[in-house]
Parts: C-alpha cells; sequence; structure tokens
C-alpha cells in the first residue's frame, strides 16, 4: 500500500486511488495518551512515525505536538519504541493501525482518527514501475471496481466502523 504524493509520482506510476485514507494515533493501554479523545490532548505526547511518510507530516501539521516528533527507519522500529515508553504513540495510516495495535502491540488501542484527515485527499494506488505499459490497465481495473460499488463494500466489510472513533479538534 502506497500513499500517492507528487513527489513519488516524479519516480512510479500509480493506479488511480482506490482508498482515502485517514491518519490514526495508536498507543498501548497504559499510555498517557490511550484515552485521549482530542488532538488538544495530544499537543503533549511523545508521538513517532516511520522517515519520509505522510504520518510523520500529519503530525506536524496536525497534531502540531510541543515535542518534536520522534522519527524511525520504519513501523517495526516505532513499535519497538513505543514498547520500551520512548514515546507515548505513533501515528499510521488506518489499515496499518489495526495491524499494529492489534497484531504487533502488546495493550494496543486506537487512540484516535485525526480529524479530517481523509479530506486532505490522500489516497492509496497501486504501484508501478514509471512509464509502465500496464498503468493504464490497472487504473481501469481500479475505477470499474469503484464504479461498480466493490471498493465502498470492502471498505464498509473491513475498515469502516471497526473501532477508530475520530477525534474532535
Amino acid at each position: 500500500q502506497y500513499s500517492i504524493t507528487d513527489e513519488r509520482k516524479q519516480v512510479v506510476d500509480f493506479s488511480s486511488g482506490y482508498y482515502a485514507l485517514s491518519q490514526v494515533v495508536i498507543s498501548n493501554s497504559k499510555s498517557p495518551i490511550a484515552k485521549a479523545t482530542t488532538v488538544t490532548e495530544l499537543k503533549n505526547a511523545r508521538l513517532g512515525a516511520a522517515v519520509g511518510t505522510t504520518s510523520l507530516t500529519a503530525i506536524e501539521e496536525q497534531i502540531q505536538p510541543t515535542e518534536k516528533a520522534q522519527v524511525f527507519n520504519d513501523n517495526a522500529a516505532a513499535v519497538t519504541a513505543l514498547k520500551n515508553g520512548q514515546i507515548d504513540g505513533i501515528v499510521v495510516d488506518l489499515p496499518t493501525a489495526f495491524y499494529l495495535a492489534f497484531v504487533e502491540v502488546e495493550n494496543g488501542v486506537i487512540v484516535g482518527q485525526l480529524p479530517d484527515s481523509a479530506a486532505e485527499n490522500e489516497e492509496l494506488g497501486l504501484l508501478l514501475a514509471k512509464d509502465s505499459p500496464l498503468t493504464q490497465c490497472v487504473t481501469g481495473a481500479v475505477d470499474a471496481l469503484r464504479a461498480d460499488g466493490t471498493l465502498a463494500a470492502l471498505e464498509k466489510e473491513w475498515l469502516a466502523d471497526q473501532g477508530a472513533p475520530v477525534l474532535a479538534p
């Protein structure tokens, strides 16, 4: 799963977007932010995200914590830092949040989705080599799945309303 960004489009092709992403804060049940219900409650949190991700941008632009976000090489390193108490929470996209919070992090919790983060038009797209002859065909397939309702049905069944509340501003 890759977020479609203008920077990435310079070196690879993407299909049309198949899923609009929300950015989500995850933690563990013992963290001081585990029961946060607003973005304001996250301002003093020690937060982390993987380098070069839109999640890191979300910390900086949407949460604007008092302490600079910690940057990790990947989500696995961020999870280790959370387990070791070096950070209070991790920001990731919603599909990743479900996996990390309920599989990787012991007593993991989804604190909540950042409000209006899906409105930033961040979408996942299928990744192809730059100037791939398959890009148009793959985009056509994604567009057909959107048009016939398949993508919406999959999102509703597997992602929507599965325990990721939206945080108040």
